[in-house]
């Protein structure tokens, strides 16, 4: 299976759409683009591979795999890039603003859903990222 997150850079956040097999599941935000730089930019455009992780924090969520230079970069809920992100990427219902949302968690739900359910019938899940 693959997701694929279109994207739109601006300067205090960057806003997406993700889509599996050209069917829109929800929009995302992000940080800006800060050359890849941790904890303050997004991650680059490419191809990665998800897969289910558990934290505390966050309980069971999608981690994305292999991001050059980053580590523990994951999709999970957040309403606002600059204050919830360290590099990660937040489903969201709506977009507000640019790198803001509403009803991340309920947006969450449904790509966790998805993606579960692909990786337990054994599938390979992954993501392209791109503007």
């Amino acid at each position: 299976m693959v997701l694929v997150l279109s994207r739109t850079y601006f300067p205090g956040g960057t806003n997406g759409k993700l889509a599996c097999d050209g069917q829109f599941i929800c929009c995302t935000i992000e940080l800006p683009w800060r050359e890849n730089e941790k904890c303050i930019s997004c991650i680059p455009e490419g191809y990665y591979l998800l897969r289910k992780r558990y934290s505390r924090k966050f309980q069971w969520h999608i981690e994305v795999v292999a991001v050059k230079n980053r580590s523990s970069i994951l999709v999970h809920p957040a309403n606002n890039a600059m204050r919830e992100l360290n590099g990660c990427i937040a489903p969201v219902t709506q977009v507000s603003g640019a790198g803001v949302g509403l009803q991340s968690r309920q947006a969450f739900v449904k790509v966790k859903k998805l993606v579960y359910e692909a990786l337990e019938r054994s599938a390979i899940v992954s993501l392209i990222v791109q503007s």
